[in-house]
């Protein structure tokens, strides 16, 4: 069997050439006229193996995988695992600020503790959130808390008619419905709670 020639036009980018896909089929020919091997269509691999897209198995085992190829085709049923989630699904981060704008990195954890009390005045400065993202903050307690949330002040919507207790140990949990920059808009609730086993 002859060769697979590249056309690689006759100047340096003169668009002559053929497509780098092109190409490397061709060499991929080549590689499998060398080894012996029968290449009857370019979704085989040189075991003659046929592919589909740009994942090729061979028996159970990727061989390959190139980035963007893989979908929701290609994982099974119930296989990702809370551990290859992001931290801002998983993670818990301490607070140890208890006064003044505090940052809460949402990119960082889906739940942060405060210390203990507050013991100042404080700003809860949401960045780095994501639309669908839900945090928990806890526990707030003993000063007037204000939210803020990207280059804006953020839109906080509050869910209840339950108003923040600051005598109370309470839990905040926020929503992230619009992720913009600049004004971005959450949706939250307040609850007071105590530790107790018995429902």
């Amino acid at each position: 069997m002859a060769s697979n020639n590249i056309n690689v036009g006759s100047a340096a980018n003169d668009g002559e050439g053929q497509t780098l896909r092109a190409a490397m089929i061709s060499v991929r020919k080549n590689f499998a006229q060398m080894f012996g091997i029968t290449y009857t269509s370019d979704t085989q691999d040189l075991s003659g193996t046929t592919f589909s897209s740009d994942v090729i198995t061979q028996g159970s085992t990727n061989k390959f995988l190139t980035s963007g190829s893989v979908g929701t085709a290609q994982l099974a049923n119930d296989a990702v695992t809370h551990d290859k989630l992001s931290p801002r699904f998983t993670n818990e981060v301490a607070i140890s600020t208890r006064t003044g704008t505090v940052a809460f990195d949402c990119a960082t954890a889906s739940s942060f503790k405060i210390a203990g009390d507050l013991t100042g005045a404080y700003t809860i400065n949401l960045t780095n959130y994501k639309k669908g993202q839900v945090v928990s903050i806890y526990p707030l307690k003993a000063q007037a808390v204000t939210l803020t949330g990207g280059s804006g002040t953020g839109v906080f919507n509050k869910l209840s008619e339950v108003d923040y207790d600051n005598t109370k140990t309470s839990i905040l949990q926020i929503e992230c419905v619009d992720d913009q920059a600049s004004n971005p808009v959450f949706f939250y609730s307040i609850a007071t709670f105590a530790s107790d086993a018995t429902i």
